[in-house]
């Protein structure tokens, strides 16, 4: 058996909710903020046995798409330094982090 955290974009979330219900994968749902931009994420708990690994990882790479997002970066305050306004960015946000870890003992009461 294995523990899977899946950290996916909300934007993502509720598509690759609905395709753990189709395929009769249960998994817990947490709302979870971090990253670089600190923006809203979605961490999913799954376990799994171990012939579902692939399947399982499967749904997370067809939903967790990568996109181009602008942000701008926080303005520099040194008073001995330029204090210019920073111009926006572009980035890459999105995908999925995904974590594969074996599990010792399940139980389910």
């Amino acid at each position: 058996m294995k523990l899977i955290l899946a950290i996916v974009q909300d934007k993502d979330a509720n598509i690759l909710s609905n395709e753990f219900i189709d395929a009769n994968i249960r998994a817990t749902k947490l709302s979870t903020t971090g990253g670089f931009l600190r923006s809203g994420n979605t961490t999913f708990i799954v376990g799994v046995e171990d012939d579902r690994v692939e399947e399982v990882l499967e749904l997370i790479k067809q939903t967790s798409h990568a996109r181009q997002q602008f942000m701008t970066p926080p303005a520099n305050l040194d008073p001995m330094g330029d204090s210019s306004m920073p111009y926006p960015i572009e980035v890459q946000v999105g995908g999925a982090t995904v974590f594969v870890m074996p599990v010792d003992q399940f139980h389910h009461f």
